[in-house]
């Protein structure tokens, strides 16, 4: 399972570069606000600078004409740049288009296996069904994962899932478990992936029998 990061913070996509594991970036106009950034295209050019791998970019538009041709002039951005189109019937109609024009597409915003698979069926290049959104709807977001690994696994569907909206390490797991073919982390969770008490404990104990046994 590959791991993009989800965020729009430069100096988080650096280090996450650095440590070598990240493979692509999810990003949204909400998350360029965040960081209290007002040129959405000039952020979205420097991260393609930084990570070679996919770029997701959200439309900000509704309507399919509208979304199409945003989405042009945003897959024009950089060529590793993959246009965020949301799980409606105007966004399917956008995915179809863009996807004959071999523009990648990632149907995103996905809640169903229905969703998912129309997504699928229209060409979208990645999928990303939301599991944090839906264990808080009171649904089990990684059984919608599984479903739709299966479901593509079965008819063998090029298009690739992304577990998105993930909230814990635990989630990274259970996605893992599940068969997606990518989750998209915020960069605390990718922290918190590496850490654990009994490794910290190992370094410490390692580094103070080195040091009695050179007499440092």
């Amino acid at each position: 399972m590959q791991i993009f990061l989800d965020t729009a913070n430069i100096d988080q996509i650096k280090e996450a570069a650095r440590l070598g594991v990240i493979s692509g970036v999810t990003t949204n106009p909400s998350l360029v606000s965040k960081e209290g950034k007002a040129d959405y295209e000039a952020v979205v050019k420097e991260i393609c600078s930084i990570i070679p791998g996919p770029i997701s970019v959200e439309v900000l538009v509704e309507k399919a004409k509208a979304m199409i041709e945003q989405a042009q002039k945003i897959a024009a951005w950089a060529p590793n740049v993959v246009v965020k189109i949301p799980a409606t019937a105007d966004g399917l109609e956008a995915t179809s288009a863009l996807a004959k024009k071999k523009i990648r597409v990632n149907f995103t915003l996905c809640f169903s296996l229905n969703q998912a698979l129309l997504g699928a069926q229209a060409g979208a290049a990645y999928v990303s069904p939301f599991v944090g959104r839906l264990d808080d709807a009171g649904h089990d977001g990684m059984e919608v994962v599984r479903d739709i690994v299966d479901v593509f696994e079965y008819y063998e569907f090029d298009t690739q899932v992304i577990a998105a909206s993930i909230r814990h390490p635990q989630h990274c797991l259970a996605a893992a478990l599940a068969g997606a073919h990518i989750a998209t982390v915020p960069y605390k969770v990718l922290t918190q992936m590496i850490q654990h008490p009994l490794t910290d404990i190992g370094v410490a104990r390692f580094l103070g029998d080195w040091q009695r046994l050179s007499g440092q």
